[in-house]
């Protein structure tokens, strides 16, 4: 089993499955070797990776919080917090940021609410409600709460991880002044570990990749962990090897490695 990150990671510089890791993903198909996609990424951004999960077709999204069956969007599993925990974690914020600098969004299993003021590079759906407060609008289970500071923190995660304490965790993904915040019993490791333990996989059996320190508590429990080479500093140092980076399509070239392994005729 292949548990690999996406941005930064699998996708290239530009945001793609490249040629060269699209036929790594159909050869490592053919040989029996399934790849999950465990990403930051929320659903509704699993759109233009359909085509490359094989068999099982499931992507772990949302820094874990949703297990997606990526052809139709189903969810699968969701570990989602209810609006209670959320508002108290948007007042934490408000609190520790201010109520000028602090900007909250929630993603869930519908797609992303946003206060009026929240600042985002991505572009917005169509129909997406803004409101003057996130508290005005909640989905009854959020799967990430976005907390970006209007003024550039560069402690933002340790300010909001202090502020949370055991009501949550804050993920980094590696955007700038942006604090993914999930349920407390929920990361990248979580959500792959009982997923696939309930196929009876553990982490001797999976090879994952990863650029970000959210990727971290998933490449400290599987068995083999790569850091592609334009990963941070802490993720390369976590690992057991550091591959070509995502621009060299460092993934194909371990799961190619891989494919050759299992291919190989086994001697008697």
């Amino acid at each position: 089993m292949v548990a690999s990150d996406l941005d930064g990671t699998l996708l290239g510089p530009d945001g793609r499955v490249s040629a060269r890791t699209a036929d790594a993903l159909v050869a490592a198909a053919e040989v029996g070797i399934d790849v999950v996609f465990v990403t930051a990424r929320p659903l509704r951004w699993l759109d233009d990776v359909a085509e490359h999960v094989a068999g099982h077709g499931v992507a772990i999204c949302s820094n874990g919080a949703a297990v997606v069956e990526v052809a139709t969007l189903a969810v699968l599993e969701e570990h989602g917090m209810d609006d209670a925990l959320v508002t108290e974690l948007a007042r934490r914020a408000r609190d520790v940021l201010g109520p000028r600098d602090a900007q909250l969004a929630v993603e869930h299993a519908g797609g992303i609410t946003l206060e009026r003021h929240f600042e985002s590079e991505h572009p917005t759906p169509a129909g997406t409600p803004f409101v003057d407060r996130l508290e005005d609008l909640l989905p009854g289970s959020t799967l990430k709460l976005l907390v970006r500071s209007g003024t550039p923190r560069p402690d933002l995660h340790a300010v909001l991880g202090d502020a949370f304490g055991p009501l949550a965790t804050v993920a980094d993904s590696g955007a700038a002044d942006l604090g993914e915040i999930s349920r407390p019993d929920v990361s990248k490791a979580t959500t792959l570990a009982t997923w696939l333990a309930a196929r009876g996989i553990g982490p001797g059996d999976v090879w994952a990749f990863g650029d970000a320190p959210n990727d971290l508590p998933m490449l400290r429990w599987a068995g083999r962990s790569f850091a592609v080479a334009n990963g941070c500093g802490p993720v390369r140092a976590a690992v057991h090897e550091v591959c070509p980076s995502n621009a060299d399509d460092g993934v194909a070239q371990v799961i190619e490695r891989a494919v050759a392994l299992a291919s190989a005729p086994t001697l008697r």
